[in-house]
């Protein structure tokens, strides 16, 4: 089985754990969490186009797990995060780690956070080393170990 095909089938499985999840998955540590991820991988090469912006708009409006929040919330927060790394990439870096690490009090909202991460990685058909590096940083966030997700 080619890479791609494995990484396709194991982000649709990571999406279907997350839709079981659902129901565990609404407290403001994740939701906060979440959207720092989204932002982190976006900006993962240092610059975010509109395209990313689009995945993520996409992700926020179709993803089961996050109409637990509403929309207009998550994509503010998701540009607020947005706007730390455009800033000052370094320092917003270490700010939205911090809000990523908000997770890790409860394993399965962290292991949710580092799904959804790889879910908006590959919807671009990608998951390039940029995206898979501020991921693997993330899991570290979290306290948990990157082999977990294949990182």
């Amino acid at each position: 089985m080619a890479l791609w095909d494995r990484f396709k089938e194991s982000a649709s499985q990571m999406q279907a754990q997350l839709t079981a999840k659902k129901n565990d998955l609404k407290s403001g540590a994740f939701r906060d969490a979440s959207m720092a991820m989204c932002a982190l991988v976006a900006a993962a090469d240092g610059t975010v186009d509109s395209s990313e912006r689009q995945r993520v708009a996409q992700l926020i409006a179709t993803n089961d797990v996050l109409q637990n929040f509403p929309a207009d919330d998550l994509h503010r927060r998701f540009e607020d995060n947005l706007n730390k790394l455009a800033a000052d990439y370094a320092l917003g870096k270490v700010s939205v780690l911090q809000e990523v690490a908000k997770a890790k009090k409860k394993p399965a909202e962290a292991r949710a956070v580092v799904q959804i991460g790889i879910v908006i990685g590959g919807a671009d058909g990608d998951f390039d080393k940029d995206e898979q590096a501020v991921v693997r940083e993330a899991c570290y966030a979290l306290d948990l170990p990157p082999h977990e997700f294949d990182l």
